[in-house]
């Protein structure tokens, strides 16, 4: 499915069988600071939600506590209906869900399959790599060759270092670790931030392409029309509550921004 087919598509699409991802009155303090107060959030399978608000607005905490990064004060959170507690991003990793930050969190020094592979390298066979921990260098290298062609993510080598790689180039290895490791959901936190026009189609192309394989996505992002052009439907916090749900195909810019300040109140 295209990108412009996925702004077009009817939310009932991917809302005809039970969420996979539900989170239930999410709270969370830092001190006397209330970041989030009673967050509730569904995510449906082969569905991308954008995540929106102002900063402050409990964004990044709300995906942190999904990730596994912070622990809520308060809430459920529920994978096929199963309460389930992530208690680290190890956990979520677990339970399908892969993490692409704004910072990538990619090694500049290192080659893209040994970024692809980080903290999840392929051991040789036998006793050099289960005693040896001796690492697999060519698999990993055939087998992200293999993930970049099935993405269309064009680079010149999997030995070439990611300090040498374009923007997009970078947050495509960062994308590419999430769907080879994720098995159902993705985060991704502001995926082109900071990228120049072609750099931004190629990554908007990207999300696309793996939510064609049948991932689901939760896409923070200050980028409206972008957010318009890829999701199902919009997620609007703000000061910590959510503000309101809006179908993207029944909704348009002007709208999202009255919600998200306040303007317009969604029941």
């Amino acid at each position: 499915m295209s990108t412009e087919s996925l702004a077009n598509a009817e939310p009932e699409r991917v809302t005809s069988t039970p969420p996979i991802l539900e989170a239930r009155g999410i709270s969370k303090s830092f001190g006397t600071v209330r970041a989030l107060a009673g967050v509730d959030i569904d995510l449906f399978e082969g569905e991308i939600i954008g995540l929106v608000g102002d900063n402050g607005a409990g964004k990044s905490t709300l995906i942190k506590i999904l990730s596994g990064a912070l622990l809520p004060d308060a809430g459920e959170i529920r994978i096929d209906g199963r309460p389930i507690r992530l208690n680290s991003p190890l956990d979520a990793h677990a339970n399908g869900i892969e993490t692409v930050y704004q910072d990538l969190a990619v090694v500049p020094q290192m080659d893209i399959a040994e970024n692809l592979y980080l903290g999840r390298e392929v051991r040789l066979p036998g006793v050099a790599g289960k005693i040896g921990r001796i690492i697999h260098r060519r698999a990993m290298r055939r087998q992200a060759a293999e993930h970049f062609e099935s993405l269309h993510i064009k680079v010149k080598s999997m030995r070439q270092r990611v300090d040498t790689l374009s923007g997009g180039q970078r947050q495509g290895v960062a994308v590419a670790r999430s769907v080879v490791f994720g098995r159902r959901i993705v985060i991704m936190d502001e995926p082109t931030a900071a990228l120049g026009v072609q750099e931004t189609q190629q990554v908007v192309e990207l999300i696309g392409r793996i939510n064609a394989r049948g991932m689901a996505i939760i896409l923070i992002s200050h980028n409206m029309p972008q957010v318009l052009h890829l999701s199902h439907r919009i997620v609007v916090l703000r000061a910590g509550r959510r503000a309101g749900v809006l179908k993207t195909a029944e909704t348009d810019v002007e709208q999202v921004v009255r919600v998200i300040t306040g303007a317009e109140i969604i029941h």
